[in-house]
């Protein structure tokens, strides 16, 4: 009787407990299959939710000349909050308009002529003046919660030695989705009062007399509507780019993620070459033989930023408005009695643009640039600039400011270090866009003798809708694989990505005298055969000559040597981080001091002695006088004749 009974309570048990093992699997098979609610326009899709959050509509506007091609506007005043995978570039050329939206280029048929002598602006990989760079808009608005800092790419002593279709690939993947990393910015406004050391007591003097006696620099403190207040009111700078986020960072921009191990583990920003003067500035106020008392000063400072000023009104703008500051600002230098001293011979300003944007020879609105460097109060100055004319003799040409800002020695000479056992696949390299416009221009011959060398010659071409050239670690990874850089001209003399490629290590090369040898006359070698190769364009032009036999004629021992030099000038031709002080190592800002001061100090005894032999010879031929001393024929007259 039990037994029965016993039997059919256990298969009861079994029943219930297979009623809710099947109970649980349909709860489970309804709990995954429900639709996931989220908010409008966010989109999850597995494990990859950090990387795909999308919030709004996106924001769309064309460039200027192609209507095929969009950029992403950022919001106003660096408050990026949406639109993750968006790409942010810089514009083609910046106008006067201050809003951001892009104008279409109908200005005029002479957008591109090649006029360098009293046109536009210098030349780098592409279209002029257009420091593209992919920003991920979701890591600026991170920043403002974590520090990036903390999560950076440990240090590699070597770049891969090899680059394949897949790691150009995934290159293009990450930086389309990180583009930089930007920092805690530097507060560009401080107190000018604070920047200013106090004036050297007896003490003091006593204690540094031997080394700052001569070298003392007094810093005007200018009216803030000529700097500051520029940086106050940055995304009016440009009319295509909200220039605040290039601002942050002492003037060094956001910082550069290390993709691919391409960069060392620190000192790597997103800079804009157009902001040399706000760099300079803030190095100025690191200097240690600053002084409030004049007579103290063997040269002034007047951190006038001529070239954000004038950046704002060089299109679609009368003369008037161009004008207006420089005026105010020579007018402001009279009043004062330090200019009285010497009427202005110890004066110096930088302007962060070539001299072809401060030379308005005509009083047409359709003329190019103001006529800052051609009044009488500024050919007084020392005008610190980063394409000089080779035909006058108050500017001087200064290192365009790279991607590299060190903030001690030994990331200098770690850096240093890593390029000279970088291996170097190609033979030599081009990053650059045709200039079909440009008659005299030989970068088609260029392109067309690279793609012939196959794979001895590395090209990166700066046009199309996906241009590498426009996002920095492209630009290095290809200068660090190359032996010989070619360096042609762009609308202008002189090109930024002369700089890059000294920085990566690469042999510059060159096809005319204007754009390094009569311009970094501080900065450089005299003697350009040992860190650079000198190609007349002529001879490229017509097709005379082969641009990869010249080089391969050129022993192994030589171009190592070459290239040694070159790695040697690295420091020269870098801005260290203002937040910091070099100790042993001189950088771009020191060399240009020292230039500076012997200039002051030369005139100054001139003065004295009554001479005058700074401008004893024709100013046409000052490009001759300052590098080799002598006024006799040369074999470059061809290049510097005046037409």
């Amino acid at each position: 009787m039990d037994s029965p009974i016993i039997g059919k309570r256990r298969i009861q048990f079994w029943f219930v407990v297979l009623a809710s093992f099947l109970l649980w699997l349909f709860i489970l098979y309804i709990f995954h299959s429900a639709p996931i609610v989220a908010k409008p326009g966010v989109i999850l899709v597995g494990d990859n939710l950090a990387n795909s959050v999308n919030f709004g509509d996106s924001n769309s506007v064309l460039l200027p000349g192609n209507s095929n091609e969009s950029v992403d506007r950022l919001p106003n005043k660096g408050n990026f909050t949406s639109e993750e995978t968006k790409d942010f570039v810089e514009p083609i050329k910046d106008t006067n308009v201050k809003d951001v939206a892009v104008k279409e280029k109908n200005a005029t048929e002479n957008w591109f002529k090649y006029k360098p002598f009293s046109n536009f602006s210098a030349g780098d990989y592409g279209l002029e003046n257009f420091d593209h760079v992919v920003v991920s808009e979701r890591q600026v608005h991170l920043n403002n919660q974590t520090d990036l800092a903390e999560n950076e790419v440990q240090f590699v002593s070597q770049v891969p030695n090899s680059e394949t279709n897949k790691e150009e690939s995934d290159d293009e993947v990450a930086i389309s989705q990180n583009g930089f990393e930007p920092t805690g910015s530097l507060s560009m406004v401080e107190n000018r009062n604070e920047s200013i050391t106090k004036e050297p007591s007896n003490e003091d003097v006593d204690s540094e007399s031997d080394s700052c006696l001569g070298r003392y620099i007094y810093v005007h403190d200018l009216p803030s509507r000529f700097n500051e207040n520029l940086l106050k009111h940055c995304q009016l700078l440009t009319n295509w780019t909200d220039m605040c986020l290039f601002t942050s960072n002492g003037g060094l921009g956001p910082r550069l993620p290390n993709f691919n191990r391409v960069y060392s583990k620190t000192g790597w920003f997103a800079t804009n070459q157009f902001l040399l003067e706000v760099i300079f500035h803030n190095r100025m106020k690191q200097y240690k033989c600053l002084t409030n008392d004049s007579s103290l000063a063997s040269a002034i400072f007047v951190p006038y930023y001529a070239g954000l000023d004038v950046s704002r009104y060089l299109w679609y703008s009368n003369t008037s408005m161009r004008d207006a500051a420089s005026l105010e600002l020579v007018k402001w230098l009279r009043e004062k009695p330090e200019w009285k001293k010497m009427w202005g011979r110890d004066h110096f300003l930088v302007a962060g643009r070539i001299t072809w944007d401060f030379r308005r020879m005509g009083k047409n609105d359709s003329d190019w640039g103001n006529k800052l460097m051609l009044l009488p109060e500024s050919r007084n100055m020392t005008v610190l600039i980063i394409e000089s004319s080779p035909w006058d003799n108050i500017d001087f040409a200064i290192p365009y400011p790279t991607y590299f800002h060190p903030s001690n020695d030994n990331e200098v000479f770690q850096w240093q270090h890593r390029m000279r056992r970088q291996k170097r696949r190609f033979f030599f390299s081009f990053a650059g866009a045709p200039r079909p416009k440009l008659q005299d221009s030989i970068r088609n011959e260029i392109i067309d003798q690279c793609r012939a060398s196959r794979k001895k010659c590395r090209l990166l071409e700066c046009n199309g809708r996906v241009n590498r050239c426009y996002k920095p670690v492209y630009v290095m990874k290809m200068f660090q694989s190359s032996v010989f850089c070619l360096q042609p001209a762009g609308d202008s003399f002189t090109r930024r990505s002369t700089f890059d490629s000294i920085l990566a290590g690469c042999i510059p090369v060159f096809f005319h005298p204007g754009s390094a040898y009569v311009q970094y006359l501080w900065h450089l070698p005299k003697d350009y055969t040992k860190y650079s190769v000198l190609i007349p364009a002529n001879n490229v032009k017509n097709g005379k000559v082969s641009i990869e036999k010249i080089l391969s004629r050129i022993p192994k021992e030589k171009v190592r040597a070459m290239r040694e030099a070159v790695i040697r000038l690295i420091p020269k031709v870098t801005y260290a981080d203002p937040r910091s002080r070099l100790v042993t190592v001189e950088d771009a800002f020191d060399v240009t001091v020292k230039g500076v001061l012997d200039r002051v100090e030369k005139i100054r005894r001139e003065m004295r002695e009554g001479k005058n032999s700074s401008f004893s010879y024709p100013e046409e031929l000052s490009w001759k006088y300052n590098l080799f001393g002598t006024l006799g024929e040369h074999e470059w007259d061809p290049y510097f004749a005046r037409t």
